[in-house]
């Protein structure tokens, strides 16, 4: 029996990010490191006769977005004709590298599963999720990996938990564009998966982002500048626009935010490898 359920759509961040090669069918191969935050969206799910979603942002607000995508595809895959409405809460940045709207669709598939008792493997929900993004696959999952080919071949990983600012610019980087660009780098020679967790930080995007949105410049300069007690280097994560920076403490996160805070937006989260949408199905006995 169908009730009201509220889950949430956990952000993540790449530790690094490899751009490998370009491949025959357009896309590319790319080697990194996900990992996930402690915040991000929610969804609320009601029993309803038909599929509708409510959300405050204009540009979510039509047919062709990723949560209504998920919830059409399952309904499809399982040969239902069931209804739900969906209320999005949305925390992160839109386009801000942040894989928000990947989440979006991994928490719909999950909780829809559950929901409407369909009882799908993870390894199926895994295969319609990549249909959607090759983002959607590691927040179906939900730990930490080593992802691999266009982003679908995940190998769980265990890296340390700092605690980082985010900063969130106010640009929204075209992820189409930046994959085109002829300056984009795409030969770096691919690791070894027991490397993956020695890597410098860096992301093959990040050059390229840099030079064509000034604010996001910006913003990786005011935590590379910035005289605290940063456990690394500031990094963009996936295509743009956020930039992070990790701490060794919560209290040393929110004292470097509120020093640059006059002059970036951000907020302070921890990077952790259990997704907490799994967290809250197991405690709910719902996987």
């Amino acid at each position: 029996m169908m009730y009201d359920l509220t889950l949430p759509a956990p952000a993540k961040i790449n530790r690094f990010l490899h751009i490998i090669g370009k491949r025959s069918d357009g896309y590319h191969n790319l080697q990194t490191l996900f990992q996930f935050l402690d915040v991000g969206d929610e969804l609320h799910f009601t029993p309803a006769d038909q599929l509708s979603l409510t959300t405050s942002l204009t540009a979510l607000d039509n047919d062709d977005n990723l949560i209504l995508q998920a919830a059409r595809l399952l309904m499809k895959a399982a040969g239902v004709e069931k209804g739900v409405h969906i209320t999005l809460t949305k925390n992160l940045p839109v386009g801000g590298g942040l894989g928000g709207g990947s989440s979006n669709a991994a928490t719909v598939l999950l909780g829809l599963n559950h929901l409407w008792g369909l009882n799908f493997s993870q390894d199926r929900l895994v295969a319609l999720g990549l249909r959607l993004g090759a983002d959607v696959p590691v927040f179906v999952r939900g730990k930490s990996a080593f992802a691999e080919g266009v982003g679908e071949q995940l190998t769980p990983m265990e890296p340390n938990e700092p605690w980082l600012v985010v900063l969130t610019p106010d640009a929204h980087v075209n992820t189409a564009q930046m994959y085109s660009h002829p300056d984009l780098t795409r030969d770096t020679p691919p690791i070894p998966v027991c490397a993956a967790l020695n890597q410098p930080a860096r992301n093959d995007f990040e050059p390229l982002v840099r030079r064509c949105y000034p604010t996001v410049d910006k913003c990786l300069h005011l935590l590379d500048n910035f005289d605290h007690s940063s456990i690394g280097s500031a990094l963009m994560s996936g295509s743009g626009a956020c930039v992070f920076s990790p701490f060794g403490t919560r209290e040393e996160a929110v004292a470097a935010l509120h020093a640059i805070a006059p002059k970036a937006e951000g907020f302070v989260a921890r990077g952790i490898n259990n997704s907490p949408l799994h967290s809250v199905l197991k405690r709910l006995s719902l996987v």
